[in-house]
């Protein structure tokens, strides 16, 4: 077993499947252009919905598995396993012990589809027709099960449900098992597919959700004085993390190094976020990096374009880290991946400061003049930041604060 240590870890593998394309390299790109990919929700049963829209998967992830295969997976499954196979692939494929490679992928409901499906066909159709596959495939723990023996990991498969800071806080589980000697390479992340008429009635009976059903590009709009909620949307995020002697023997690829970590929670309010929580989770990530605050250029906010939330966490990060980093927010053009959006705000922290590069944050028309943050918007912001932040905040209080460095 390897010592433990304080050092980060090196980011060597991105990969990803997400309503803007079926791969990072796409998903980037749609980014930088400031393209959307909330679509309408065109099923009968969405008629009768508030809610109408989502950010859709931009490719099936069945396709690219093989159908027989799919069959067996839910597919929250399905999208890790794809995401995976990217990250290991752009890794470089390491040759590592199996007792020494993890995994961890946090989602936020796991294969809800699943459950609900095969409950309707149970009342339908009675109980010989349900299928011998759906325990496997409802489990919280499947897409991490199944990414673990796609890879041969044998250092352990875990699964944090902690709402939408899951992948975040996936990331942040990765690292500490590379801190504590018990993993040379950690496959860590999220991944979330729960559209449904049950998920997308009840977050809108919690009246999450923007009602911009006639403008589904425009619905997403984090910071905007004209905010209504959030946009539903699926997905998964992984990356390999890498022991940084053991990237440097190999003479792996680096894309950026995390650097610190830190999760906590607010024990306030099953929903409703509390700021002190926030800032703690900042300040103890740019403490588990060895940075200061000022340090900071760039932060990936949450930002899911609720009213509270985004005003919440705009105050969190003035507080605990200033006025002064690039900020913005991703889901203006995803939508909210949940239990995946954590992880897709790390890959896209670690592309901008490995590119130079902050993606604008869409539908920003009319800043909320509430909030004094520096947000990029109209275009993508070109720079060299050495640092920057990612934040991931989920219901139940919980808080996750990844920092990357390059």
């Amino acid at each position: 077993m390897q010592q433990t240590t304080k050092d980060g870890a090196s980011v060597t593998g991105l990969g990803a499947t997400t309503p803007l394309g079926a791969d990072v390299r796409s998903t980037w790109a749609a980014m930088l252009e400031g393209r959307s990919g909330i679509v309408p929700v065109e099923e009968e049963w969405a008629a009768a919905l508030p809610t109408r829209i989502a950010g859709r998967l931009a490719a099936d992830p069945a396709e690219a598995l093989g159908r027989v295969r799919a069959r067996r997976l839910d597919r929250c499954q399905q999208a890790a396993l794809v995401a995976a196979l990217e990250a290991w692939a752009d890794a470089g494929a390491p040759e590592v012990e199996p007792e020494r490679l993890a995994v961890v992928i946090g989602t936020g409901v796991g294969g809800v589809l699943t459950t609900l499906g095969q409950d309707d066909l149970l009342e339908t159709s009675g109980a010989r027709r349900v299928s011998p596959y759906t325990v496997p495939m409802m489990m919280p723990n499947g897409p991490a099960a199944v990414v673990s023996m796609e890879l041969g990991a044998r250092a352990g498969a875990h699964t944090p449900v902690s709402a939408c800071a899951s992948g975040a806080e996936a990331i942040a589980m990765g690292l500490d098992l590379i801190r504590l000697g018990r993993a040379d390479v950690v496959v860590a992340g999220g991944a979330e597919s729960c559209l449904h008429p049950l998920t997308l009635a009840a977050f809108g009976q919690a009246r999450a959700l923007s009602t911009r059903n006639d403008a589904p590009q425009e619905a997403s709009r984090p910071f905007d004085a004209a905010r209504d909620g959030f946009v539903l949307g699926e997905g998964a995020a992984l990356v390999v993390l890498e022991r940084p002697g053991f990237a440097a023997a190999r003479g792996a690829r680096v894309h950026a190094t995390l650097a610190g970590a830190a999760t906590t929670s607010d024990a306030h309010h099953i929903t409703a976020a509390h700021p002190a929580g926030q800032v703690r989770a900042i300040r103890l990530a740019l403490a588990s990096a060895g940075l200061d605050a000022l340090d900071v250029g760039h932060v990936n906010a949450h930002a899911t374009s609720t009213e509270v939330g985004d005003l919440t966490e705009a105050q969190s990060i003035t507080e605990a880290v200033g006025t002064h980093p690039a900020v913005t927010a991703v889901k203006s053009m995803t939508g909210h991946l949940c239990g995946a959006a954590g992880a897709l705000g790390a890959i896209a922290t670690v592309l901008a400061l490995r590119e130079g590069t902050i993606p604008a944050t869409r539908n920003l028309d009319t800043p909320d003049p509430q909030i004094k943050l520096d947000i990029v918007t109209g275009a993508p912001r070109h720079g060299r930041w050495t640092a920057a932040l990612t934040n991931a905040f989920g219901f139940g209080g919980h808080n996750a604060c990844l920092a990357f460095t390059i």
